[in-house]
C-alpha cells in the first residue's frame, strides 16, 4: 500500500500509506512485526488496542506474507493483512483479571487461613495467613498432600472424610465442634483449630477449599476455666466436683480403690486462737504437705471446710491405710519445710478414715459413706489418729 489521495465524494482513494490508518502509539510495533514478516516469511500476529471516539477497541492483527518467485529465487512482497475485533474478549479478560485480582487481595489479607486442595487431595492454594498459622512457605506447599499439615493420628481416614463429603449433598459445612480439631505445625506442635469447608465443581472436578481458624487463646481459656471449675481457689486442689468424677471413672472399671477422708483437728480452736488468716494457711499447708505424699494416680482433694479427701485408685486397704499414718504422722510431727506468714508455726493434727471398694462395688455413695464413718471413729477415739472400716 504506496499511497492514495481524497477524492471529492470524501472517501479516500488507493493505494494510501499503511501509516495513516494506525494510530502513532502503535505504529513502532507493528512495523517490527512487518520488518519480520518480510525478512522471514513465517505469519506474525499482534493484539493492539486502539483509542478511538468511541472508545478504546482491541484488535488482533494477522499478517500473512505472499511470497513471488523469480528466476528461482522466492521473495516476499506483499502482506495480507486481517485483523480480528477482539475488545468483548479482552473486557472479559480484563474484568476476569481485576476480579482475580481482587480475590487474591481479599485471600492473602485474609485474617484466617486459606487452603484449597484439588480432587487428588494436593495443595492449590495457600495464603499468607496459611504460611503464618503452620509455618511453611506456599512454595514449600503447593502441589503437597494436604494430610501433610495434620496430626499423624488424623492422616489415615482423613481421605475417607473428604470422600464422604464430596458424595454428600452438602457444600458447605463447620467441623463438628464437639471434639478438637487440630493441625500440626512444621515444628510438630499441635495447633488447635476451627475449620469450615466447602466444595465446587470446576469443569467436572471438584475442589475443596477449607477456612481454618487458630483457636489456641480459646482453647487455653476454654482449659483454664474447666481447671478453675474442678479447683480449690484457697488450696489450688481438686475440689469436690473434680474428686467424684475421678472415682466415677474408676468405678466403671474393676481395679481397686481406696478412698481417705481426713479432717483437722480442732479447726475452730486455730481459727479463733491464730485468726481465720492463718487457719487458711494451715489449710493450704495441708494442701501443700497431702500432695507431695500423694501418686501422680492419686487425687487429693478438698471435700468442703477443714475436710480433705483423697481416692488412691490401685490401693488395698491396708496399703492405704499405712499412707494414711504415714500423712498423719508427718502432720503430727511437723516433718515438712513451711514458710509460715506468722512467723512461728502453728502446731495441728489430722484424724483419718480410711474405707476400701468392695470387688465389683459401683456405689460411690456408699464407698464414702464408710470413708466417713471411720473419720468419725477416729474422731470419738480420740482424734489424731487412722481408722478403718
Amino acid at each position: 500500500m504506496t499511497g492514495g489521495r481524497r477524492g471529492g465524494t470524501g472517501t479516500r482513494n488507493f493505494p494510501l500509506p499503511l501509516d495513516t490508518l494506525i494510530p502513532s502509539y502503535a505504529r513502532l510495533d507493528l512495523r517490527k512485526k512487518l520488518q519480520e514478516c518480510f525478512s522471514t516469511g513465517v505469519a506474525q500476529e499482534l493484539e493492539q488496542a486502539y483509542d478511538l471516539r468511541d472508545g478504546t477497541r482491541w484488535w488482533r492483527l494477522s499478517l500473512k506474507p505472499f511470497r513471488h518467485v523469480a528466476g528461482g529465487d522466492s521473495t516476499v512482497l506483499e502482506i495480507l493483512i486481517t485483523g480480528l475485533d477482539i475488545t468483548s474478549k479482552m473486557m472479559l479478560t480484563r474484568e476476569l483479571e481485576v476480579s482475580t485480582s481482587r480475590f487474591r487481595s481479599v485471600v492473602n489479607a485474609a485474617y484466617d487461613a486459606i487452603i484449597t486442595i484439588d480432587q487428588t487431595h494436593n495443595i492449590t492454594l495457600f495464603n499468607r495467613a496459611a504460611q503464618n498459622l503452620f509455618g511453611y512457605d506456599s512454595s514449600e506447599m503447593l502441589g503437597q498432600p494436604l494430610v501433610n499439615l495434620l496430626p499423624e493420628a488424623y492422616r489415615a481416614n482423613h481421605s475417607a472424610h473428604i470422600h464422604q463429603f464430596a458424595r454428600s449433598p452438602v457444600h458447605s459445612r463447620q467441623m463438628d465442634e464437639r471434639n478438637r480439631i487440630y493441625g500440626q505445625h512444621r515444628d510438630g506442635s499441635l495447633l488447635p483449630v476451627e475449620i469450615a469447608i466447602s466444595k465446587i465443581n470446576v469443569d467436572g472436578l471438584l475442589e475443596f477449599t477449607a477456612v481454618i481458624r487458630d483457636i489456641s487463646d480459646r482453647v487455653r481459656l476454654m482449659d483454664l476455666l474447666q481447671k478453675e471449675a474442678g479447683t480449690d481457689e484457697l488450696t489450688g486442689l481438686p475440689n469436690r466436683r473434680e474428686f467424684l468424677d475421678v472415682v466415677e471413672n474408676v468405678l466403671r472399671t474393676d481395679d481397686p480403690l481406696s478412698v481417705v477422708m481426713l479432717d483437722i483437728d480442732y479447726f475452730k480452736k486455730v481459727n479463733d486462737t491464730h485468726g481465720h488468716d492463718a487457719g487458711d494457711e494451715v489449710l493450704r499447708v495441708l494442701a501443700k504437705v497431702g500432695t507431695a505424699a500423694s501418686r501422680n494416680m492419686d487425687v487429693f482433694a478438698r471435700w468442703g471446710g477443714e475436710e480433705f479427701v483423697v481416692a488412691m485408685p490401685g490401693t488395698d486397704l491396708e496399703r492405704a491405710r499405712a499412707r494414711a499414718e504415714m500423712l498423719r504422722a508427718t502432720i503430727e510431727k511437723q516433718e515438712f519445710s513451711h514458710h509460715w506468714r506468722t512467723g512461728n508455726a502453728i502446731p495441728f493434727t489430722v484424724s483419718i478414715g480410711v474405707a476400701m471398694r468392695a470387688p465389683g462395688e459401683r456405689d460411690m455413695d456408699a464407698i464414702l459413706k464408710r470413708a466417713d464413718r471411720a473419720l468419725y471413729k477416729a474422731k470419738e477415739g480420740g482424734r489424731n489418729r487412722v481408722e478403718v472400716e
